[in-house]
Formats: C-alpha cells, structure tokens, sequence
C-alpha cells in the first residue's frame, strides 16, 4: 500500500530536472524568435510549452505501472499512425512524415518513440530468466524494427535510428544476454558498413537510401560539400567567446542560414553565433544536467519496469541532443532531428515534454508500493 498521501508525492519534485526543463524552454522561446523574428511562431511555440507541460502532468497522474498495462493500446495506436501517414500524409521538404489537421501538423514518430518507450519497457520488464530465451529476444527485435522500417520509409533515417538507440540500450539495460547484443550491434555495424561503401565505392550507383539522404552520406565524408553544414559551422565560428548578441546574429538574418531550419535543425548555430562559446556551454550544461538527473532517476527506481523506463526516456533524449547538436559541428551526417525543447515544432516538443513527465513519475513513485 501507498504509505504517503498521493498529492503530497506528486510535489515530490526532482528540482534539478525542472530547473534545466524550464531553462531550455526559455531559451528555446528567445531564439526562436531571433531567429524567425516572426510573433506568431514563437508565440505558438508559447502554446506547444504549455500543452506540454500539461500532456506531462497528465502522465504522472497515473503510477507508471498503470501506463505499462496501456502501453500495448499506445503502442499499436502509433503504429496506426505511422500506416496513416502513407495514405494521408503531407509532403514537406521531400518526406511524407506528418498529418495535416489543420492548424497543426501531427508528427506520428515522435509520438511512436514514446509509446515505444513505455511497451517495450513493459514487455522486457518480466523476470531476468525469460529474457535469456532467443524467442524473447526475437520478440523485442520485432516490436523494434515496425517502427524502425515504417519510419525509415517515410524516410527519415534520424529518427529510425532512434528506435535502434533506445532498443539497444533498454535491452540492456533489462538483462538481455550481452552474445544476444552483441550479434545484434554487429550484423546493424556490418550493414551500415556495407551501405556506405556502396555509396562511396560502387561504380554503379545502387537506390540503397533515397536521393537526398545518399547525398548527405557523400557530403559527410568529404565527397560533396554541404552548404547548410558550412554555414552553420560559419555561425558557431563567428559567435566568438560571448556572441554577436541577441538578435544580432547575421548568418540567419541573411539568409545564409536556411530559413526553414535556422529555427528548427539549427537552433543550436543561431545560439552559438548570438551568445557565442559561453551560450552554447549553458545550453549543453543545461541538457547534461538533464539527462544525469534522468540517469539518476533510473538508479533509484523502485523496481526493473521503472529503470527500464528511464532509461529509455535518458536514451530518447540524449540521441537527439548528439545527433542534432553532432550535424550542427559536422560531427554527424545531417538528419531531420530535432534539438529538445530548443527546435520549433509542436510534436517535438509535447513529446519531449511527456517524455520527462514519465521521468519524473518513475521520480515520485521510487519509494511507494
């Protein structure tokens, strides 16, 4: 039985975590608006931060537990979703990935990675036996590539290989024999491998990736320049030690910058060249002591389902802040993938924001029964 009054465990607040949630949603509403200088969009992001603080109180009502007896209806709900974009969805910028309602374009594979979350967290959360049993095994690899191939189709090969990241790691995490992962990460290591150099080296151009993602192989490597990557590694360059100043950024303001992801995938350029070194040292402090606070989270949770959950959410989150942040400095190839909290976009971030409600109810509820 629950020793505490319910009210009083949910003000049982991991401080850290909100403080470093609250920081980036402040930050993000700034240079969205230095960055588009349009009120409306940065006014709606306004809107997204609410609705999702609200979507994240709404997921510690319940005890993480009674969201894991859900997790099945969430997680094929999504998959449905994924299925609808093909018939339903909206083109924008060579991909179909969203539903258009209207005022709001809804973005199925960042609701799915959730609902990902919370299933497979409940399927790998039985007894550490079970887990050594190749059908188990199987089993979690098949819920895992769904939504892996469903996404990789639309294409949006970021936000694929998401769900590989947040698999891995959960299973891990669950007890899954290490020869049963370490099969799986070199036949995934063997295939990227192969893909590559059929890119780099065929004589014969093969149709492995579509046009664009092909071409962002090539220019990761040197074989294609990459304007939008130049120009934001130009704008972290030229924000020195403490930035050009608010709004006084020139690399978006010109043009240089693309307009449609100054505010979205390069959020994190526009920051580094207005507030410079030290600005983007506060952004990455403040997302370290988010994800810390979450790895501490998964620590002191009450049982496997709890950690394995965490754990998963830690994942979601860290993957993409790397790579977002890692195609920002040329450190990875660029990708669809949106900052935490930072990025315009309303999927993102009501996603994010549930995500870390789930953190923080597997807070709240480490020591009740």
């Amino acid at each position: 039985m629950h020793d505490t009054p319910i009210n009083e465990r949910r003000h049982d607040y991991d401080w850290p975590l909100a403080a470093a949630v609250l920081g980036l949603m402040i930050i993000g509403t700034a240079f969205i608006f230095s960055a588009t200088e349009s009120q409306s969009l940065y006014l709606r992001q306004v809107v997204w931060y609410v609705l999702g603080v609200g979507a994240a109180a709404a997921a510690c009502y319940f005890e993480y537990g009674s969201l894991a007896r859900w997790s099945a209806v969430f997680y094929w709900g999504t998959m449905a979703l994924l299925l609808a974009v093909y018939a339903v969805g909206a083109f924008h910028h060579g991909a179909k990935r969203w539903i258009d309602l209207g005022a709001f374009n809804l973005q199925p594979s960042e609701f799915a990675k959730i609902a990902f979350i919370l299933w497979l967290a409940h399927y790998l959360s039985r007894p550490r036996e079970e887990l050594r049993r190749g059908k188990v095994f199987l089993g979690a690899l098949g819920y895992t590539l769904l939504p892996f191939i469903l996404v990789l189709k639309e294409p949006d090969m970021g936000s694929a290989l998401v769900f590989l990241a947040i698999s891995l790691a959960m299973m891990f995490v669950a007890g899954v024999p290490n020869r049963l992962l370490a099969g799986l990460v070199g036949g995934a290591g063997l295939l990227v491998v192969l893909g590559v150099a059929l890119i780099l080296f065929a004589p014969v151009k093969l149709k492995i990736l579509e046009s664009y993602q092909s071409g962002r192989v090539l220019e990761y490597f040197g074989r294609r320049k990459s304007y939008n990557v130049e120009q934001a590694l130009i704008s972290i360059g030229s924000g020195g030690l403490t930035g050009k100043g608010w709004r006084q950024g020139t690399q978006h303001s010109l043009g240089f910058l693309p307009s449609g992801g100054a505010h979205n995938d390069f959020i994190f350029s526009v920051i580094a060249e207005e507030e410079g070194f030290v600005g983007s040292v506060v952004v990455l402090t403040l997302y370290t002591v988010l994800l810390f606070s979450g790895i501490k989270i998964a620590s002191q949770a009450r049982d496997r389902l709890g950690q394995i959950m965490a754990i998963g959410v830690v994942t979601l989150l860290f993957s993409h802040v790397f790579i977002n942040i890692g195609m920002n400095i040329r450190l990875m190839p660029v990708a669809g993938i949106p900052l935490p909290l930072l990025s315009y976009g309303g999927s993102s971030v009501i996603c994010s924001l549930i995500a870390i409600g789930i953190l923080h109810n597997v807070h709240i509820y480490r020591r009740y029964h």
